[in-house]
């Protein structure tokens, strides 16, 4: 059973700085694509930024040269570093990973931007 367990979120001011983390665990095989998605309130969940286990990156236009995001293979663990906060970063952050074609996400951990 696949599990990602999230940490990091919270209340912070626009211009401000987070750091997401999340730990998977719990498949013989290899977490090939992690990364995290964001649901705005009142709208649709959005990919924010992806990562292979080689180290390709993705990212959404609206986060590039904000946000990074990398992982640590020995620990099967996706980091997302978000830096000049906006208002409009203000989501439940979601991680997820790929094994096999599947999709398995993470309870969500609350991101708010005050302005």
């Amino acid at each position: 059973q696949v599990q990602l367990v999230e940490s990091g979120g919270g209340l912070v001011q626009a211009g401000g700085s987070l750091r997401l983390s999340c730990a998977a665990s719990g498949s013989i095989f290899s977490f090939n694509v992690m990364g995290w998605y964001r649901q705005p309130p009142g709208k649709q969940r959005e990919l924010v930024a992806s990562i292979t286990s080689d180290g390709a990156t993705n990212y959404a236009d609206s986060v590039k040269g904000r946000f990074t995001i990398s992982r640590d293979n020995s620990k099967n663990t996706v980091y997302l570093q978000m830096n000049s906060l906006k208002p409009e970063d203000t989501a439940v952050y979601y991680c997820y990973t790929l094994v096999i074609s599947r999709f398995y996400w993470g309870q969500g951990t609350q991101v708010t931007v005050s302005s």
